[in-house]
């Protein structure tokens, strides 16, 4: 009896195990199955105007983290391409200077789309193009700004980018604009407006007219407060997460959460590792960090700190830039290596801010991103090749086909759909 009781138990073990092996071939098969059908929209991917020429551009597997090879690698649909300009003196000089970089920006992206690989990828300005360029078999380009300062003081630009193709547009970045007061005023308690300024709220209500996204990652939380006063339109946070689990002034309390789900809005959350986990990050960068100086130093590279980049000359900033991501990812290279260096922010930490932000304001009101190319990327998604396992990471969590659908960019486009709404219903009446 014992003998058979043994056997028994034997048959019982193997049968468990198999039983979970082919769960986990189930869930990776649902999880490829939802990721062909779904349409992945990644809002927020940062661009360098010298990868859009002959010679080197996204038609090549470049060191960048997104280029079409990878996109198409990883399933990665939809790419936020940013026209980004950093902050300098609210002045007709800084105005112009700024000008010019976000024009060759923008084209660069029409580049990209109009004669380097048209037959590959195709800019989109509603989500009708999206869907249709997606069954065409093609990636598909948007354009967001990253900044609004490039704008200047002539709210006749909001409606020039618009027709360049900008479906969002940030009203500040890292310092504050003639339109807004940024995040990083937290730091020293330092604000220019108290929120929006008179020009900021003008942009506001511009935006509404023209059927341009809002983007309110950047600006401070007083500005937030304030748009969400104003618009007549669904906003968004197009690469932002939640600030109850990462206490950094990029990321979104519980009280913004909720208002821009009261306002229909969406929060795309990013998978940048120091406003997902903090102390991880911190001790991640230390130790990649140290591996860089030491992989610079045997390769005869000059290597810098933060802090070194104000007394550096143009080129040495181009040259620094130029080698960076080769550094970078051999100090990441040997990290992964080394049992003993600190463990890395990962899927799991973005999965756990999609999770707080569905309790807290719904599936509806969740996006994702990476700003890759921006210092976005974490452990598993490091670039747009490994995209499907954002997808898999989202079904062993418990998400629905229907969810991941909305949280892969459904929703996003539901508030494009409903921004441009809002300026058909006001146009429409202007014509009265």
């Amino acid at each position: 009896m014992k003998h058979f009781i043994c056997l028994f138990g034997i048959i019982a073990l193997f049968s468990c195990r198999e039983t979970e092996k082919n769960t986990e071939e189930s869930l990776d098969a649902k999880a490829e199955r939802i990721h062909e059908q779904t349409i992945t929209i990644d809002t927020h991917d940062d661009i360098n105007v010298k990868n859009f020429t002959d010679s080197a551009n996204y038609t090549q597997r470049l060191e960048t983290q997104i280029n079409l090879p990878k996109m198409e690698e990883g399933g990665l649909d939809v790419s936020w391409l940013i026209v980004y300009t950093g902050q300098n003196t609210l002045t007709a000089e800084g105005y112009a200077k700024a000008e010019e970089n976000a024009m060759a920006k923008f084209e660069a992206i029409h580049r990209l789309v109009d004669e380097i690989a048209p037959d590959r990828i195709e800019l989109a300005l509603t989500s009708e193009d999206v869907r249709r360029i997606v069954a065409d078999g093609k990636k598909v380009a948007m354009i967001g700004v990253e900044n609004a300062y490039p704008i200047g003081e002539d709210m006749s630009n909001f409606e020039k980018y618009y027709d360049l193709g900008a479906r969002y547009i940030s009203l500040s970045h890292n310092g504050h604009s003639q339109f807004s007061d940024s995040n990083t005023g937290e730091e020293d308690d330092a604000w220019l407006h108290n929120g929006l300024s008179e020009l900021g709220k003008k942009a506001v209500k511009e935006m509404n007219r023209l059927g341009i996204m809002i983007d309110v990652s950047h600006p401070s939380k007083e500005s937030m407060l304030q748009t969400i006063e104003l618009t007549e339109a669904p906003i968004i946070a197009s690469h932002s997460s939640a600030r109850a689990l990462c206490d950094h002034s990029r990321n979104l309390d519980d009280e913004q959460l909720q208002l821009i789900k009261k306002n229909g809005g969406v929060v795309q959350t990013v998978a940048f590792s120091s406003y997902l986990n903090t102390e991880k990050d911190s001790l991640r960068r230390a130790y990649v960090d140290s591996a860089s100086q030491k992989i610079a130093d045997s390769l005869d590279i000059p290597w810098y700190k933060r802090s070194d980049f104000g007394r550096l000359t143009e080129q040495e900033k181009e040259d620094f830039i130029e080698n960076y991501p080769t550094v970078v990812k051999m100090a990441e290279e040997r990290a992964v290596n080394d049992p003993d260096a600190p463990p890395a922010v990962d899927i799991s930490d973005l999965m756990d801010h999609i999770d707080y932000m569905v309790d807290l304001i719904g599936i509806d009101h969740v996006g994702i991103s990476s700003d890759f190319d921006g210092g976005g990327g974490i452990e598993g998604w490091s670039d747009a090749s490994e995209t499907f396992n954002v997808t898999l990471a989202l079904v062993e969590r418990g998400y629905s086909e229907e969810e991941i659908a909305k949280l892969w960019g459904g929703n996003l486009l539901r508030v494009l759909d409903e921004v441009q709404a809002v300026a058909s219903g006001q146009q429409e009446m202007a014509d009265m």
